[in-house]
């Protein structure tokens, strides 16, 4: 293994490790959340509120895409990190190249499977007649193009896995970059509105995709995208799909939850969806922040769950002491600025107040979200299978009667707080099974859950 990814795998002070492995990854995902704001803001500009609600109603299918790739990338790259920790050298090229294939496999499908079926998608996505149009033209665009984005997800977690957290944060500011620009030129020189802002993205993640697979097969000393050592043995089938799996559901259940919570808001008219769509991306920037902070550290995780468990108890705790700091800074700015944000993307004064009420509400979970992600990070790390995938699917078994019931007894104001109580719930599950297991991971977590 690279001398310095060693160091900070085993000898690093705990903060040091955390912020070698976080950082980059915090950079790289806010980056993304980024050009997902700027897609809404180049839209914006055209003062098309049927344009933001088909990029709001995509969002459940982008939410697929991304979970075949985790599928792939998440089992993958933990079983490196922990193939890494028992110096399995050999194993690790294994399965990093059934990964890489695999995921275009998995890609292929998508795109051979959703092309037919466009029509119904799109209706299924809940567009309206005035934005049907726009929403199939995204839609068709993403699903050919999504073979390119499997792959940059994949590609991501395992370039991560290895410990290379700076060569994963240039391919996620790489894409970011492609996308600004492409994005910048098809809105203001090209006119192809939705079609141009869809093509940007797939463009930029398979821009990144090749910088990835540069990497794995030309630099990294483990990682390989040489098919011939392409291998899916049951081992490396067991311990990919056992986390993968998990990790697949969750983000399914999150499209599904977007799907419902749209359906749900459309019942109040197009401003609620292009509001919600606004102040979830805005919501998405932390939510990253704390996301790239605990899948940042898995893989460190992972290694120290095979190699030093009272680092990895170190590095747990360090790492909630983080979430809390962030989500209170956060919290604050958006309590102070809210309205100035939503403002950037309209000057519609309903879209302004409803996109400032739902930011309000929501941040009130960013601190649950950040511990419920760090929960389900130690899950997959330490390969707990079956707590993993509870966690992939209670906060959408939560949601969906509360979000019923809230909607009966309170309208848009009981949808929009349904999402908070969902939240906890999921926060509460982890907290349990955290603490049932702590004996199991490391009996010194116990000190963390008490």
């Amino acid at each position: 293994m690279d001398a310095e990814n060693l160091y900070y795998f085993e000898k690093a002070p705990v903060a040091k490790a955390v912020a070698h492995f976080a950082v980059p990854m915090m950079l790289g995902t806010s980056m993304n959340v980024i050009y997902s704001i700027l897609n809404a803001y180049f839209l914006g500009t055209l003062h098309n509120t049927a344009m933001l609600t088909a990029l709001a109603l995509t969002l459940p299918l982008f939410a697929i895409i991304m979970a075949l790739g985790n599928l792939i990338g998440m089992g993958s790259g933990t079983f490196i990190s922990r193939l890494l920790g028992e110096k399995r050298y050999d194993d690790v090229k294994h399965v990093s190249s059934f990964a890489f294939y695999s995921s275009l496999v998995l890609g292929l499908i998508l795109m051979a499977v959703g092309l037919p079926l466009i029509e119904l998608i799109v209706h299924g996505l809940g567009a309206t007649p005035d934005s049907f149009g726009f929403t199939k033209d995204y839609v068709t665009v993403m699903l050919i193009g999504s073979p390119f984005v499997v792959l940059f997800f994949t590609l991501e977690n395992l370039v991560r896995s290895e410990g290379a957290a700076m060569t994963s944060m240039i391919g996620m500011i790489l894409s970011v970059v492609v996308n600004i620009i492409l994005d910048a030129l098809v809105i203001f020189v090209f006119h192809w509105d939705v079609i141009g802002v869809a093509s940007a993205t797939v463009i930029s993640n398979l821009v990144a995709s090749i910088y990835y697979a540069f990497h794995m097969g030309s630099k990294s000393q483990f990682l390989t995208i040489s098919v011939k050592w392409f291998k899916a043995t049951k081992d490396i089938l067991g311990n990919v799909f056992k986390i993968g799996v998990p990790v697949f559901i969750m983000s399914i259940f999150l499209g599904a939850m977007s799907l419902i919570f749209n359906h749900f808001l459309v019942e109040y008219g197009d401003a609620a969806v292009a509001a919600y769509g606004i102040s979830s991306r805005l919501l998405q920037f932390p939510e990253f922040i704390l996301m790239g902070l605990c899948e940042g550290v898995v893989p460190l995780i992972a290694f120290s769950f095979t190699a030093d468990k009272l680092r990895m108890k170190n590095t747990i705790g360090f790492t909630i002491k983080a979430i809390v700091g962030l989500a209170v800074v956060f919290g604050i700015v958006v309590y102070l600025i809210s309205d100035h944000l939503i403002g950037l993307f309209t000057n519609d004064p309903q879209l302004i107040e409803m996109g400032s009420y739902i930011l309000h509400v929501t941040f009130l979970s960013l601190f649950i979200t950040g511990m419920t992600t760090l929960f389900t990070g130690v899950f997959q790390a330490t390969a707990q299978g079956t707590a993993a995938f509870i966690m992939s699917i209670i906060q959408g078994v939560t949601l969906i009667p509360v979000l019923y019931i809230a909607n009966q007894m309170n309208g848009f104001h009981g949808v929009v707080w349904s999402l908070v109580i969902a939240d906890a719930a999921a926060f509460l599950v982890g907290a349990v099974m955290l603490y049932v297991l702590r004996n199991k991971l490391q009996p010194e977590l116990e000190s963390l859950v008490q």
